[in-house]
């Protein structure tokens, strides 16, 4: 007789993941939690946490994945900061509407169940909830030999959070707003694909490789240097009441495709070179793959990790709440993003 777990699918394995994986799920738990993990469908209290403002309050949700960057910490054997790529991607994707986390779900599909690889992956996932003061409300583990090759995975996320109807982002922007920088921490999640074709094994590089122009780390370090989240970075602008007229993630398609996502019809934009550092492992990558300026621009964030539109006349201010911010260009007449000498 054949049984499940010769068919690849191990339910012992499955209990006990779960059972490694409560204690970090349920530390990320608030009073707005009804029903949680264990329960088919997890219930959240939103006037627990928005009381009398539900009325006005609109939910915004997004989904993603941390992608084949899950292959570089298969390759390197270390899954404790993938779970902050996760969250923080999907944090970052609801701020540029002006929204707070409430709760994430999170999936984890295997190959083949490794209970404590399991528990270390969700682990990271709550870690970054709890930073967040997001509640990690449940989520979803398979199991599907046939599907996933020996050691491959995917982490993806589903993400929930609020912001009051007046409060959204974009709004207002205009024609001579300047385009502030907050620097990515790398690559994030964005790629992997081509990075670790030309830096990973086989390639002049490899994991183990520490290139002069990573100052001492390994290429293996640098690419998994987790996702940064803005969160914070954005409630201190609000606290400092700098009036915020539109955030852009810096993802996949680059500045060239995310930018104008939040323009206005008849608004384009320019970037002025040389006005942010360009993170190492963005320049070696680009540098490896031999890719010209607009590809490079089209395919990782190259420092722009989010960018902040204000008013001209709020620049002082944002900058003085956020030194690390940088003013790398403004809102002109027309369409897309144009990169020119500064």
């Amino acid at each position: 007789m054949t049984g499940y777990r010769e068919a690849g699918v191990d339910l012992d394995a499955a209990t006990r993941a779960k059972q490694l994986m409560a204690e970090a799920v349920r530390s990320t738990y608030s009073a707005a939690v009804l029903a949680g993990m264990g329960a088919f469908g997890g219930c959240f209290d939103l006037r627990a946490v928005w009381g009398e403002k539900t009325g006005d309050a609109v939910l915004v949700a997004s989904t993603d994945s941390v992608g084949t960057k899950t292959l570089v910490a298969a390759a390197l054997n270390r899954y404790d900061t993938l779970g902050y790529d996760l969250v923080n991607h999907c944090v970052n994707d609801i701020l540029v509407q002006g929204a707070r986390p409430l709760f994430l779900l999170d999936y984890l599909a295997v190959d083949r169940l490794d209970p404590q690889r399991a528990a270390i992956l969700v682990s990271g996932v709550a870690a970054a909830c709890r930073e967040a003061g997001c509640v990690l409300l449940g989520g979803e583990t398979a199991q599907m030999p046939d599907v996933y090759r020996d050691g491959a995975f995917e982490l993806a996320g589903t993400i929930v959070g609020v912001v009051q109807r007046e409060r959204m982002l974009p709004r207002n922007v205009a024609v001579g707003d300047i385009i502030l920088a907050l620097p990515s921490s790398g690559l994030h999640t964005n790629g992997y694909s081509l990075a670790r074709r030309v830096l990973g094994p086989g390639s002049a590089y490899g994991y183990d490789a520490t290139p002069v122009e990573l100052g001492g780390r390994s290429v293996g370090e640098a690419l998994l240097e987790p996702h940064r989240s803005y969160l914070a970075a954005f409630e201190r602008l609000e606290t400092a009441h700098v009036p915020v007229r539109a955030l852009a993630h810096i993802t996949g398609g680059g500045v060239y495709e995310n930018l104008p996502r939040v323009l206005p019809e008849g608004c384009g934009a320019v970037i002025r070179r040389g006005t942010w550092d360009i993170p190492p492992i963005c320049a070696l990558v680009v540098r490896a793959a031999r890719l010209d300026e607009h590809d490079a621009y089209r395919t990782f964030n190259m420092g722009l990790g989010m960018l902040v539109i204000v008013p001209s006349d709020a620049v002082d201010a944002a900058l003085r709440t956020l030194p690390e911010a940088r003013p790398v260009g403004e809102v002109v007449l027309g369409e897309g993003v144009q990169l020119i000498d500064d």
